[in-house]
């Protein structure tokens, strides 16, 4: 046995690829200064020949290890000797005018023989070789085409979940076990000084827009230690030119203000704040009065109360404003499908105030946010402090099904042509519970008060900010569910269905992350397509927390029939980070077959989606309405009710509509590929109506006619 001896950097940097093959042990060395790690290996001559084709010797090759700097060259016979340990399995040669060559041995192979081609250094036999074992595209501008312009900066729609640069989470025990991931929740926007700026969850910044379609990132940083939460659950409003913003805290966060955020400076206005406020929501109302809510909590109720707005310290009484009465209220149990009573008692979190025609409206998340079901309710008051009373039509934001599910713990604001929109937390929760995304949903009072979220077509492509009409759906239908696709390679067992199935926490993985790894989905004949939404997914990705390199780059091409392709859409030279890529197209491609090449994916991952979205329309009438509609409402529980009908010839999914009155159908669940569904989150006493809706690639169907139940 023999020794390496290393200084602590370097041996940090190299422990786990010495020591981790073999099971090899660590000795550590006192010096005058700092300690030495010496790992402790089998250590031996690795032996072998570089020649080219024809035999000839190769003299003066450079063999050397992967991610080491042991190395030697090559003797006038082409002959090596290389130090090597069991884990060093991966070698690289390299040789001026040769193709890189790059290899795997086994732990107990001593003797490798090289056989080097002629041609670029970057070019080995399976394309460009790295450290990483990836590829890079050549390096030219993005072409110009019919459907997509790369140089145009902005678009008319947007599709759910948001296309926002979600932060990764940070190194810690819960990246440790299911590997690296994106995340943001918790979000709130506003508009300040013609932008819209989204705060969310332990982003190190916020996402600024024009548009609500197209958002850019400004870093803005106040975490002091790694454990700091500083950006947890933010609460940020504008008072006269000067934006104020602080996070979540039970100890004590500073309360910051800029009168700049583009530039990411800030000012602290009070170096901690007083109150144990989580999730908190800091309200100024129209006479200058400021009000904070706060509270997150399966025992304790959301909280309410006046602050000075100098000091931030409260000056009224603290109210307890609502619980949670899931006895009563459906929607606020807890589990998948308001389905656990045993696990834990429901969640009450994510408190927010908004304003409207003189009443208060104080909404808040329930029941869990690892749940489809996690929805925004929403009690109505006459003062800010209350007292506040229930709405009978609740939750206010409620998406359990569909693609994109949950819409809970939001924040509601105003855009700057009078339009509302709620932007809500949305489920993910594969990997981690806590791993969500972000959905934003135009939001309405009605002439009776009554607040609500659209979520029908929530994600669909919808009509963004610079639209002043009414019908934000822009009539796109889904394209691309339970089609077949044909890949490159896989890494696994993950099959390609899952890249059509509509569903979120499914995947595929090609075997590596290398350009040109590719998949050809089959639409069934030639359709209209108007929309793409490339949903990208972490597998093998090394990257945690933000880092300005992480960004694809991709090309998409069509075809009639999978023979001849024309390029529609070339993101060769992208730099911008968009894990739910949405590209609405400049006009519509008519195609059958639709290919994803890829050319870059961060974070040395594999080119990996849970989902390729296709929308637009296919030739025909749409479908039928469903036939035996029926709503059974449980006699024992009437916050149970299962619904069925029978399917309909041309409908690959269904929007069931329901509400408290006949013109107030605001809940819309989407189901595909079933004729039932078991909903769970009705109130006792309350009265509903109910309606379905078909739809089919060629449109969707009227809206049946109500059953009260």
């Amino acid at each position: 046995m023999n020794h390496l001896l290393f200084s602590l950097p370097l041996a940090l940097c190299l422990l786990g690829s010495l020591s981790a093959a073999a099971g090899d042990s660590l000795r550590v060395v006192k010096g005058q200064v700092s300690n030495y790690y010496i790992p402790v290996v089998n250590e031996y001559q690795l032996t072998g020949r570089v020649t080219d084709g024809s035999g000839k010797p190769l003299q003066g090759a450079t063999v050397m290890f992967f991610a080491s700097p042991v190395h030697c060259n090559t003797d006038a016979q082409g002959r090596f000797s290389l130090k090597a340990t069991d884990a060093d399995l991966h070698l690289y040669i390299y040789y001026p005018g040769m193709k890189m060559s790059n290899l795997m041995r086994t732990k107990n192979q001593r003797e490798v023989s090289v056989v080097m081609a002629p041609g670029r250094a970057d070019a080995g036999e399976d394309g460009p070789v790295w450290c990483n074992g990836t590829n890079v595209g050549p390096r030219r501008e993005a072409q110009v085409t019919p459907w997509y312009d790369p140089r145009r900066p902005t678009t008319t729609t947007y599709c759910n979940p948001l296309n926002i640069s979600y932060n990764y989470e940070p190194y810690n025990n819960n990246v440790k076990a299911g590997g690296c991931f994106r995340s943001s929740a918790d979000p709130m926007a506003l508009t300040y000084k013609g932008q819209y700026l989204l705060f969310s969850t332990n982003q190190g910044g916020y996402h600024y827009s024009r548009n609500l379609s197209d958002w850019d990132f400004q870093t803005a940083s106040f975490q002091r230690l790694p454990i700091d939460d500083d950006q947890c659950a933010p609460a940020a409003f504008v008072s006269g030119d000067t934006l104020f913003y602080t996070g979540s805290t039970y100890e004590g966060l500073p309360v910051w203000y800029s009168l700049h955020p583009e530039t990411g400076r800030w000012k602290q206005a009070v170096s901690r704040s007083v109150l144990p406020s989580w999730d908190p929501c800091l309200f100024l109302d129209d006479n200058g009065r400021l009000y904070l809510y706060y509270g997150s909590s399966n025992e304790y109720p959301l909280k309410a109360v006046e602050l000075s707005h100098e000091t931030f310290v409260p000056i009224s009484k603290i109210h307890d404003v609502l619980m949670l009465h899931p006895e009563k209220h459906g929607w606020e149990r807890f589990g998948m499908n308001n389905d656990d009573t045993t696990t834990l008692r429901p969640f009450t979190e994510g408190a927010y105030m908004t304003k409207h025609d003189g009443k208060y409206y104080l909404q808040y998340g329930a029941p869990g946010t690892e749940f489809k079901i996690y929805a925004d309710g929403v009690y109505v008051g006459d003062s800010p402090l209350g007292p506040f009373t229930y709405q009978p039509h609740n939750p206010m934001s409620y998406k359990p099904g569909g693609f994109v599910q949950g819409a809970g713990h939001g924040g509601t604001f105003c855009d700057l042509h009078g339009q509302y929109w709620h932007v809500a937390t949305c489920m993910l929760s594969l990997k981690y519970k806590f791993e969500r995304r972000i959905g934003l949903y135009p939001t309405y009072f009605d002439r009776d008060g009554v607040m609500w979220a659209n979520t029908a077509f929530g994600d669909y492509p919808q009509r963004n900010a610079d639209y002043t009409g009414t019908d934000r759906f822009t009539g796109w239908m889904l394209l691309s569910y339970g089609k077949p696709v044909s890949v490159s390679s896989t890494d696994s067992t993950l099959v390609t269905a899952n890249l059509s199935d509509e569903n979120i926490r499914t995947y595929w993985s090609a075997a590596t992350g290398n350009a040109g790894e590719w998949l050809i989905m089959d639409l069934g004949g030639s359709k209209e397509v108007r929309a793409l939404q490339l949903n990208y997914y972490d597998r093998h990705t090394r990257q945690t927390n933000r880092a300005n390199d992480t960004y694809y780059q991709y090309r998409v091409w069509a075809s009639e029939d999978a023979q001849h392709w024309t390029l529609a859409v070339d993101k060769s030279d992208a730099d911008r980070d968009t894990p739910h890529d949405y590209v609405e197209l400049l006009q519509p491609l008519r195609t059958r077959y639709l290919k994803v090449e890829n050319v870059h994916v961060p974070g040395r991952g594999n080119f990996c989606l849970s989902e390729l979205r296709v929308f637009g329309r296919a030739d025909g009438q749409a479908p039928a309405l469903p036939r035996d509609f029926r709503v059974s409402r449980n006699k024992s529980d009437g916050r149970n009710a299962l619904i069925s009908w029978q399917p309909v010839g041309g409908a690959y999914g269904y929007n069931i509509y329901f509400g408290t009155a006949k013109d107030k159908l605001y809940h819309c669940i989407t189901v595909n590929g079933t004729t039932s569904y078991d909903l769970r989150g009705l109130d006792l006493g309350t009265s509903y109506y109910f309606a379905i809706q078909s739809l089919g690639e060629t449109g969707a169907s009227a809206v049946s006619k109500t059953i009260r139940k």
